[in-house]
């Protein structure tokens, strides 16, 4: 029996029967324990000891004991809910008049939200600085007539950035879900009488509520895990990833042990938003058959005008931040104070004075970019092609991302390769390596999708003719997947142009991003070279939109 056994477990342990895509998951394996499980893990050990260096609770103690950072989490959980709230009661209202009236500029309004929601929050909050701020051309303006006004600062205006910001998630997501919506049930409730507010909040609402809960959680998500908008805008307000890049950069010499230790509570309190809102959608069946979509309902004129001009505004609105820089970039400057008159100094100044950062920004990117195409591409297939177990747990570690702060990632990249026999910290690499940890998920989502509808007949074929597997993917596989892979890259690309919070806590002074040098500069006062600078990762962003709108229109989706 045991010399059966043996030549079998023997072939199975042969690296000679590993095909191409085995070592493709033991390779993304290994890449996800180094850069993720390895550094959380190291974070998490970190926590346990004091800035004595003996193992401790004494950090949780603290956390538990002192209000300082009670409030900072409270606040952050506050701020973090108020902003979801106010974006479901903009971008429900938004995506259900756009969705089910036949209102004129359905495109134009689709563009501008999507524009507001690719442009960083932090440049959001820079913008409404220039017209809100202590000394903000709009503040000044109000004071001039006699109307009584503070300031954007505080936590008031960080819930308004994060609202504008945020509120494109829930319009997205809910106008999907109206459009596909089955209304069989509506016409139910309406042949029994039942109003039409009514019907939305009784049939419309639970039936996207799936759909509805995801985007709240996008919302959530994102505005508990922002680093600039609060950090703009807060003047003595603490947030949680505020607090924990402050333990761990200080003046003082930090203490990289509680910075861990709130790393690690930032994790726990997504995760478990995370999973609370898995749990709320799961008690209920939410199937619908889809067989009668919705058709777009005539207004009356004095109706149709109110409802464009009411979706045109939210949308305009949220591209004030936009226009604020691209103009406010032109406007001469002398120091940190505007003087009337249109210049280009601000941009002379820029290319004088941090041309490396721009050089940078692209460069990372772009090395980013393609590690997350290729790779993507990779998992993906695995993902789809390939299913079993392993791939089911790699799946689940590639969620982890998602529910990690920029400011926990740097943080815990730092403490993992700040030692030997790897060092990393202070190179571009540890830079590309959180951008391709923090947005390869999009990619691999939207290659994932595009696989989903190629046929695999086409690949079946392939290797029928002799064509060996990994030659079949890149020659034929990958091939038809590549425009659709491309169109939703660019949106990885453009959130990695655009990031601030790992590349804050990560850079050096020879590795600076335009972001980071936006955010030097705003603080520094110099408004115009910041505002330059914003209207570059503007226009790049806009340049990119366009470019996936051109994939999406070939049968593409984003």
């Amino acid at each position: 029996m045991q010399t059966a056994i043996k030549p079998t477990l023997a072939r199975r342990l042969s690296l000679r029967h590993w095909d191409f895509w085995t070592w493709v998951t033991l390779i993304v394996y290994v890449f996800l324990f180094a850069f993720i499980v390895y550094p959380l893990f190291t974070l998490l050990f970190n926590s346990f000891f004091n800035d004595k260096g003996a193992f401790s609770l004494e950090n949780y103690g603290n956390f538990i004991k002192l209000k300082y950072f009670r409030s900072a989490l409270l606040n952050s959980l506050q701020v973090s809910a108020l902003a979801t709230v106010f974006a479901i009661l903009i971008g429900v209202p938004l995506a259900y008049v756009t969705a089910r009236y036949d209102i004129p500029c359905k495109g134009l309004i689709q563009i501008l939200v999507i524009m507001s929601l690719l442009s960083p929050p932090f440049i959001g909050a820079y913008s409404w600085i220039l017209m809100l701020g202590n000394n903000g051309f709009i503040t000044r303006f109000l004071h001039d007539v006699g109307i009584p006004f503070g300031s954007v600062y505080g936590w008031k205006g960080i819930v308004f950035v994060f609202t504008l910001q945020f509120y494109p998630h829930i319009y997205l997501y809910v106008s999907g879900a109206l459009r596909t919506i089955d209304t069989s049930l509506e016409e139910a409730a309406e042949s029994l009488g039942r109003s039409s507010f009514r019907r939305m909040t009784t049939i419309t609402l639970p039936l996207i509520f799936p759909t509805l809960s995801a985007g709240a959680l996008m919302v959530f998500m994102a505005s508990f895990a922002d680093f600039g908008t609060p950090m703009l805008l807060g003047q003595g307000f603490k947030v949680l990833p505020i607090l924990a890049y402050e333990q761990f950069i200080s003046e003082m010499g930090g203490n990289p042990a509680m910075a861990s230790t709130l790393s690690v509570i930032l994790i726990l309190c997504s995760t478990s938003i995370l999973f609370a809102q898995r749990y709320f959608v799961s008690r209920k069946n939410y199937t619908m058959s889809g067989m009668r979509t919705p058709k777009l309902k005539k207004l009356k004129p004095l109706q149709k005008a109110l409802f464009t001009a009411g979706a045109l505004t939210i949308a305009l609105v949220s591209m004030i931040p936009q226009a604020t820089v691209l103009v406010t970039s032109f406007i001469k400057t002398k120091g940190p104070v505007f003087h009337p008159g249109f210049s280009l100094n601000s941009y002379r100044e820029i290319l004088y004075r941090v041309p490396k950062a721009i050089i940078n920004t692209y460069t990372y990117s772009l090395i980013s970019i393609v590690i997350m195409i290729v790779v993507g591409m990779l998992i993906a297939y695995v993902l789809v092609r390939r299913k079993s177990k392993l791939t089911a747990m790699l799946d689940g570690l590639l969620m982890i991302p998602y529910v990690m702060p920029g400011t926990v990632l740097g943080i815990s990249l730092i403490i993992a390769f700040n030692k030997p026999p790897i060092v990393l910290t202070g190179t571009w690499i540890i830079l590309v390596i959180a951008y391709v940890v923090r947005k390869l998920p999009y990619t691999i989502r939207s290659s994932t999708a595009i696989l989903h509808q190629l046929d695999r007949s086409v690949e079946e074929a392939s290797i029928s003719l002799g064509v060996p597997p990994m030659k079949t993917f890149f020659k034929t596989t990958g091939r038809l997947m590549a425009p659709g892979v491309l169109s939703g890259a660019i949106l990885s690309w453009v959130t990695t142009i655009n990031e601030l919070s790992s590349t804050l806590v990560l850079y050096f002074g020879a590795t600076a991003t335009i972001s980071v040098t936006i955010y030097s500069e705003v603080f520094t006062s110099n408004y115009g070279t910041g505002a330059a600078l914003a209207s570059i990762l503007t226009v790049s962003t806009l340049i990119s939109l366009i470019i996936a709108n051109k994939l999406s229109k070939k049968g593409l989706q984003l």
